[in-house]
């Protein structure tokens, strides 16, 4: 990883907001991630259950992640529930450096940190898609979908 200093997780703060709505994945990666802008608006309204954070290289914003807390999988009054990390969102010039693997490892300690045995994560399918980074991770395919999402689950001993 090329960094200026350790990799940080930072809340999302008036002072760093313009920061995390700038951060742009790739056009060609568009398609499996929403933008910063729509994951902040889904957690004001699920302010329980999402963790959004800001992924800071020194004072650069090199990308965004928001983690999901103990969700209604199945949206039935809680027959599953479940955690893991809703979206992975790390700037065109920063990626292949090895942020999105930190913020894996970042959101597994949270979890691990609230008692969470699981982390899952679900993926758009597709040549540009993040498939080949999760399983990569020790992610594992469970056969479910959401939507038209592929949905991985990683064990956290």
């Amino acid at each position: 990883m090329t960094t200026t200093a350790a990799p940080r997780l930072e809340e999302i703060t008036p002072k760093n907001l313009k920061a995390a709505l700038g951060i742009r994945v790739r056009p060609d990666q568009e398609f499996a991630v929403e933008p910063v802008v729509h994951s902040l608006a889904e957690a004001y309204v699920h302010p329980g259950s999402a963790w959004p954070r800001l992924i800071m290289d020194g004072d650069r914003a090199v990308g965004f992640l928001m983690a999901f807390l103990d969700i209604d999988w199945h949206e039935d009054g809680g027959s599953v529930v479940r955690s893991g990390l809703w979206r992975l969102n790390i700037a065109a010039e920063e990626q292949g450096k090895g942020y999105g693997r930190f913020a894996v490892h970042a959101v597994a300690g949270e979890l691990r940190r609230r008692g969470t045995k699981e982390l899952y994560v679900t993926w758009s399918p597709g040549a540009h898609g993040p498939e080949h980074f999760y399983l990569g991770l020790g992610f594992h395919k469970t056969g479910e979908t959401a939507d038209t999402e592929t949905v991985g689950v990683l064990p956290l001993p």
